[in-house]
Parts: C-alpha cells; sequence; structure tokens
C-alpha cells in the first residue's frame, strides 16, 4: 500500500485517516455514554422484574395454603364420614340381632298353634324362601381378585353371574360368606365394597350351594355362570376354586320374615 506523510507519523498509510472517519461516523456516541447508557437499561429492567418475581411469590403462596387447607378439610370430613358408617353398621348390626330373636319366637309361637300338617309345610316353604336355615351336601366355590396390586378384581357382576349359574344347575339353597340368598337378596358395588343386601362382604368371597355334589360341579360349569368364570380365571388371573362337601349349613335370611298374614 502506498504511504503519504501524515503529520506526527511520516510511516501511516493512506487508509488510516480514512479509517478514522469510519469510525467517526458508525460510533458518534462516545463509547463512555454508550456504557452508561447500557447500564441504565439493566436498571429499567430490574425493578419491574423484582415486582414480578413478588407477585408470583404471593400467588404460589396462597394456592399453597389453599390446598393445605382444602385436604385438612377433606381429611376431616373423611374420617366424620367413616365414624358415621361405623356408627350405621353398630346400630344395623344391633337391629338384626333383634330381629333374629323375633323370627325366632314367631317360628316357636306357629310351631305351638300349627298341626304337624301345617308346621311340614312352612317347613317346606322355608327351606325354598330362605326363611329357615337348611343343611345338607353341595358344591362350593370359592372366588378372589387376582394376585398383585394391579390385578383384576371381582366385582358385583361376577357374583351375580356365579350365582345365577348355581340355581341353574340346580341348586336349592345358596349363601355367600355366610349369607343366605332368597328372592329379594340384592348383590351390589358400594365404592370398592361388595355387598349382600346391603352388608359388605370381605374377600375372599365363598359361595356354598346346596344340591347333588355329584352332578352340581359338572352342570355348573356347563352353564353360562360357569363359562363366565372359566374365562375370568383363564384370562384375568382371577382366583377360581370348585370343591364339593359333604354337609353345609346355610343361616335363615334374618330380613325374609312374615310381613303379613291371615287367618283362612
Amino acid at each position: 500500500m502506498r504511504t503519504r506523510s501524515v503529520r506526527g507519523d511520516s510511516h501511516r498509510p493512506v487508509a488510516w485517516s480514512m479509517d478514522l472517519l469510519r469510525q467517526v461516523r458508525e460510533s458518534a456516541v462516545d463509547p463512555d455514554y454508550e456504557v452508561v447508557g447500557k447500564h441504565a437499561s439493566k436498571g429499567r429492567w430490574r425493578l419491574p422484574l423484582v415486582v414480578v418475581a413478588l407477585v408470583l411469590g404471593m400467588v404460589v403462596a396462597v394456592q399453597g395454603w389453599y390446598t393445605y387447607k382444602a385436604s385438612s378439610d377433606a381429611a376431616s370430613e373423611r374420617d366424620q364420614l367413616i365414624s358415621r358408617i361405623r356408627a350405621a353398621d353398630k346400630a344395623n348390626d344391633g337391629l338384626r340381632t333383634q330381629q333374629v330373636a323375633l323370627q325366632q319366637e314367631i317360628t316357636s309361637l306357629q310351631k305351638n298353634q300349627a298341626d304337624t300338617s301345617t308346621q311340614a309345610q312352612l317347613d317346606a316353604q322355608g327351606a325354598v324362601s330362605g326363611g329357615t336355615a337348611v343343611t345338607g351336601p353341595g358344591m362350593v366355590v370359592v372366588v378372589d381378585d387376582a394376585d398383585g396390586a394391579n390385578g383384576a378384581r371381582v366385582t358385583d357382576e361376577d357374583l351375580r353371574q356365579l350365582v345365577n349359574g348355581a340355581w341353574q344347575a340346580g341348586a336349592e339353597a345358596i349363601a355367600i360368606n355366610g349369607h343366605r340368598l332368597t328372592t329379594r337378596t340384592a348383590i351390589r358395588s358400594a365404592g370398592s365394597a361388595i355387598t349382600v343386601d346391603y352388608r359388605s362382604l370381605i374377600r375372599p368371597y365363598r359361595v356354598e350351594a346346596i344340591g347333588d355334589p355329584k352332578t352340581l360341579p359338572k352342570r355348573f360349569a356347563d352353564t353360562p355362570g360357569g363359562a363366565w368364570w372359566a374365562e375370568a380365571k383363564s384370562n384375568y388371573g382371577l382366583l377360581y376354586e370348585v370343591s364339593t362337601s359333604g354337609s353345609l349349613t346355610l343361616p335363615a335370611d334374618p330380613g325374609l320374615g312374615v310381613t303379613a298374614a291371615r287367618k283362612s
């Protein structure tokens, strides 16, 4: 590059002066002012960010307090509801005990008043209707939920299928976990529990059916209820065991009694 004499420095290139003009044009603001401007810009945003952070912190704190209060209230309501349920169950048990005692008194009076033929008819009808306890051989079916916390669970529909299949196979009397079934018995779900006549059952579920032990299991297997449970065991892992017994005793249904009578 060709050089020319410049005051104070005879060896600087000619383009140096042009470069100086370019810097002046592009950086019209003094560098110190530029630095001060940048700091001022940062200061402008600092206060709003602090305010936003405080507001968000307050919102989170208030939300956390409401969540804690709601959980405490829910726990208190749950404890009160459990206490009420237990008190109602205790009262129902007392009423059922009183009902059984009255039914026994009614049965005793019937036997004292009725002749032999009439009493025989009452006993026969009571065994069929569920009004009196019965004893005889039959079939026992034990079912339960599948293994594991996430396994399949027995439902009220499963038990209804089993009971209907046992009736269809020729069962004369049926009980689930000691609760006698009649034409007025309801098998339903209440939350995660299965109820029989509104009394919760405890698993495993033991279904006892009085009938011919030689033919009842085979005939039950051929019913839709038997096929239902064979599939439930094979595909969903539910426990399903069928056995026979030489002697089963099924209690009377305490909720089944005489509600109306007339003299013929």
